[in-house]
């Protein structure tokens, strides 16, 4: 497994662990009550090192290679799944996912951003990047749902919208604004969920919905910390301190009322235990289809329309506007 740099010292100390357990099995050095106190010693280092997690270092836990993408959701949370192809119009862009599925026997239609976990993979779905064909596909898809009164959910991850000039002479901007407008007014519940990088527009574009869920360790902003500190500062290496500034986790996004809630990852991120994380998801999303389902489309509408009009926080200053009131 890859190591984060934070997860050096835990490493160091889970290896010393294990090599005092292994001698110990050939002579007997230390007592069950010694091995039982540094196993706690660890668990008590993981606990501190995890709890205390600068913004930096939950962004390289969200991009980890072994992380859960769209794919194991879909594998590990329906028994049953038809994958669904093509925007009728150019192609089938591989860095989108979808199609209908049973989880716990209620259909869903399932659409999920798919970066790839390998090198042949990374390149063949783009490493995530959608295409203009992409947010087609995606809406095609939603709409089918909607013609069938199925509740989509959408998995967001993606470090953006596909930047090439091929993407632009397709209409690529053109696309995450009707997916914005269709979105905004499909007649059935959405769910969304980010499970990874929700960046700039291509997580918007697939990121109109009723209920707006995050992971624990996700991100979602208007740009990537690199793209950031490459605007602001002119120097990459200080991504870091974009990253604070961004406000880009849940914790944040929950204050601004961007999001609704907050899904916890096991210690250490969702790599470690997937099979929990898996067994999580899938509660929240039965539970969000109970809350949901009893509402008419008019209802549903008006209840969306106005969550987004409703998103974010402001100030005002009352001596700065007495003072503009006072200049006109």
């Amino acid at each position: 497994m890859d190591i984060l740099p934070h997860e050096k010292q835990i490493v160091e100390y889970e290896k010393t662990v294990r090599q005092f357990k292994e001698q110990n099995a050939q002579n007997s050095l230390f007592s069950s009550e010694e091995l039982q106190k540094l196993e706690k010693k660890l668990d008590k280092l993981k606990k501190k090192i995890y709890g205390s997690l600068s913004a930096w270092e939950r962004v390289q836990i969200c991009r980890h290679p072994n992380r859960p993408r769209a794919l194991d959701y879909i594998e590990n949370l329906c028994e049953e799944f038809i994958e669904l192809h093509g925007d009728r119009n150019f192609r089938d862009d591989q860095a989108v996912v979808g199609g209908l599925g049973k989880i716990d026997g209620r259909k869903f239609l399932l659409i999920g951003q798919e970066k790839g976990k390998d090198t042949e993979s990374r390149l063949k779905r783009n490493f995530g990047m959608l295409h203009p064909e992409g947010f087609r596909k995606a809406l095609r898809l939603a709409k089918l749902g909607e013609k069938f009164h199925i509740p989509i959910v959408f998995l967001l991850d993606t470090p953006g919208a596909y930047p090439g000039l091929t993407a632009e002479e397709r209409g690529q901007g053109w696309a995450i604004a009707q997916n914005l407008k269709e979105l905004a007014r499909l007649e059935t519940p959405i769910v969304i969920l980010v499970i990874g990088e929700g960046c700039s527009g291509g997580a918007l574009g697939m990121g109109i919905g009723d209920t707006i869920a995050m992971l624990e360790h996700s991100y979602y902003s208007v740009i990537s910390p690199e793209g950031c500190a490459s605007i602001l500062w002119k120097d990459v290496s200080k991504s870091s301190l974009a990253s604070e500034k961004l406000k880009m986790h849940p914790e944040d996004l929950l204050k601004f009322s961007l999001i609704d809630t907050v899904l916890p990852e096991p210690l250490g991120g969702a790599h470690y235990d997937p099979e929990a994380l898996y067994s999580n998801v899938k509660k929240f999303l039965l539970e969000q289809w109970e809350v949901l389902k009893v509402y008419p489309p008019e209802v549903l509408l008006e209840r969306r329309y106005q969550k987004f009009r409703k998103m974010g926080s402001f100030t005002t200053d009352e001596t700065a506007l007495k003072s503009c009131d006072t200049q006109s």
